[in-house]
């Protein structure tokens, strides 16, 4: 146990305020804000604390227009200085994306139950769409693994896609389309930072779980199993599978696609020892589906069992504005898909944004991108698309191809474009093994064990919360995951804010600084002060757990004295880490100085901030416990009540 410095006086002096001591300076007090400005000073740190219109400032008001012009549509801004270094750069990185795109979004399209066109559909106006109003310069735009599992599993739970496919396309569009107004609303009403309510430990398991799931439904085109399961969960995955081993396996399709399986993981692995050579993955898929294609329409191997592609319609993107529903009980549902597909390609897109923002060192406006990806969702909703977001893995590939600006998207566009016109009857004999084989390969990335790892060693709960939305994806479903992610995230917030931290302060030797005497064993406790410290704010839903801690540690070191005739006559509060209090937070501490003062026991309070010192007076406090008892700092209060134990080295 800590050690506890006792003052040469005696105890006749331990405990008593040395009235010929005063501390060095009073705790400031803030100017009073009138109603108006306290609610414009909430508001504006709230919602505008980036201040999005700080370049509006001294301008002339033709500047304003245009800034208003740059700033709704990025664009206008970096096209400005836009030249032909640049578009080689992008060039080169459009160019590489659409090798990597075409293919996966094929697969994708199969994943979300859709025709295959329309997963290339996706590739094609949202990107554009988004090089015109997005901030991010290395995202690559266009559907993804996680979100056409999330929502081909949502809406087979409402039209079966095989039956009816018309229905079930209506329903993807109308969900597409209140995906992106949920964006576009939260990027309108800057209300960006609800996405930060799941927690990073949380995202790491449900996207390791959803990767887990998406390979394991892989497995009826790598096997060519013809009837399989409609669940996700791996227990009916794998019951499928080996129902099947004895006769709906086929020899030849799992040739196909484990060969190229096992191609695309090596050139994935060299991309990832040596980086300069990036572009061998990133083409290998297209350089896969051509070879496999050219085999199968040579050898007739679909005449033998090999499930092959056989259809993609021709042409650019048709309208389908007329075909999302605005009424009926399909509207509700469609809302309710949206949103969940939405919120989780926005959380997916603006953590890949904000990661290569990172590593180019520039900024990204995450309510913009939110306004870009909520428009291009509701253009892409009238044009036959399903919800696109950016992608880690083709995101990736832009930036270690040279990508210097969203123009890479436009490229990449313009060959989905040129392959929607001209390509598309190619993939007619493209066998569905590949395509089973590019997915597996793509989404392996997704499941981050050293995160995961990471997560265990920092973090006991968030890895419990990791594991809870993993499992919950394998072994249910990929609602429940999400569920089991949400809710736990929640619940560690809840605890937080319930269950504050309360450390025990003791004095550094030597020094007059005071510290947590766990973290600092050294630190010693000083006769006749308890002091301790709140590490969070104090509102209504810890307050009595607050006053409640600290009565207990009151208790516990009052038992652990040895000499009974030094009691402890004086709790130092330290209010520094404490940001905000409300009306319930301060009836605490007034029941705590109640408690205090009938056991004979003083209250001081040290460095309350500015908001708290505020509140404290408006509820007059300070008239409770006397002026003289809220103090700068701790070692002013130990000044007063032990001002040998200040000296003591």
């Amino acid at each position: 146990m800590s050690g506890r410095i006792v003052s040469d006086e005696g105890a006749e002096q331990l405990g008593q305020r040395n009235e010929n001591v005063a501390p060095s300076s009073k705790v400031g007090v803030p100017p009073k804000k009138n109603v108006w400005e306290e609610f414009n000073s909430v508001v504006k740190e709230t919602f505008f604390s980036d201040q999005p219109l700080r370049h509006f400032k001294d301008q002339p008001k033709g500047k304003k227009v245009a800034l208003f012009f740059q700033g709704l549509f990025p664009i206008f801004q970096w096209g400005r200085g836009y030249n032909f270094r640049k578009f080689k750069g992008d060039l080169i990185a459009g160019l590489t994306i659409a090798s990597l795109c075409i293919p996966q979004d094929i697969g994708y399209a199969k994943l979300a139950n859709l025709p295959a066109e329309n997963g290339l559909y996706s590739s094609f106006v949202p990107p554009l769409v988004y090089a015109v109003m997005g901030s991010s310069r290395d995202i690559a735009i266009g559907p993804v693994a996680v979100v056409s599992l999330l929502l081909g599993t949502l809406l087979r739970q409402v039209y079966d896609p095989t039956k009816e496919l018309e229905q079930y396309k209506r329903l993807a569009f109308t969900a597409t389309f209140f995906a992106g107004v949920t964006q576009l609303a939260l990027g309108f009403l800057r209300l960006g930072f609800l996405i930060d309510f799941l927690s990073h430990a949380a995202i790491v398991g449900f996207m390791g779980g959803a990767a887990v799931t998406i390979a394991l439904q892989q497995l009826k085109g790598l096997l060519g199993i013809v009837n399989f399961t409609k669940k996700t969960d791996i227990i009916s995955v794998m019951q499928s599978v080996w129902s099947n081993a004895h006769h709906g396996w086929n020899w030849q399709t799992i040739l196909i696609g484990v060969s190229f399986l096992a191609f695309l993981l090596a050139t994935k692995y060299i991309g990832k020892k040596y980086k300069k050579l990036f572009w061998i993955p990133a083409i290998a898929p297209l350089t896969s589906v051509i070879l496999s294609t050219f085999f199968v329409y040579i050898t007739r191997a679909d005449k033998h069992g090999v499930q092959i592609v056989r259809h993609l319609d021709k042409g650019i993107n048709p309208p389908s504005l007329h075909e999302i529903f605005f009424h009926g009980d399909d509207l509700t549902k469609g809302f309710k898909i949206g949103v969940i597909a939405g919120l989780i390609a926005l959380t997916e897109a603006v953590a890949i944004a904000r990661t290569f923002a990172d590593l180019k060192d520039y900024e990204i406006d995450g309510n913009k991108e939110m306004m870009a990806l909520g428009t291009m969702n509701i253009a892409g909703s009238m044009t036959s698309c399903y919800v696109a977001t950016g992608s880690f893995s083709r995101s990736a590939v832009n930036y270690m191809a040279g990508c210097n600006t969203p123009m890479s998207n436009i490229v990449m566009a313009c060959v989905v474009l040129l392959t929607l016109e001209v390509i598309t009857p190619l993939f007619k004999y493209t066998p569905n093994a590949i395509l089973a084989s590019i997915i597996i390969c793509a989404v392996i990335g997704l499941i981050d064990i050293d995160a995961m790892i990471l997560l265990w060693k920092i973090d006991k709960f968030d890895f419990i919360a990791c594991m809870g939305a993993f499992f919950g994806v394998v072994f249910d479903s990929v609602e429940i995951g999400l569920l089991i992610a949400v809710s736990l995230s929640l619940f560690k917030i809840l605890l937080q804010v319930t269950r504050p931290r309360i450390a025990l302060l003791g004095k550094l030797p030597k020094i007059p600084i005071f510290r947590n005497i766990l973290q600092y064993p050294g630190a010693k406790k000083i006769a006749g002060v308890l002091m301790v410290r709140v590490d969070s704010s104090i509102y209504f839903s810890n307050a009595n757990y607050v006053k409640e801690r600290i009565l207990r540690w009151l208790a516990d070191e009052t038992e652990k004295l040895e000499d009974q005739s030094l009691p402890i006559n004086v709790v130092v509060v330290d209010m520094s880490p404490v940001s905000d209090i409300d009306t319930s937070g301060i009836h605490a501490l007034e029941g705590l100085h109640s408690h205090l003062h009938k056991k004979e026991i003083e209250l001081a309070l040290a460095n309350p901030g500015p908001v708290i010192m505020e509140k404290l007076l408006a509820a007059n406090f300070d008239k409770v416990i006397g002026e003289d008892k809220i103090f700068l700092s701790v070692n002013e209060a130990i000044k007063i009540y032990a001002p040998n134990a200040v000296l003591d080295p």
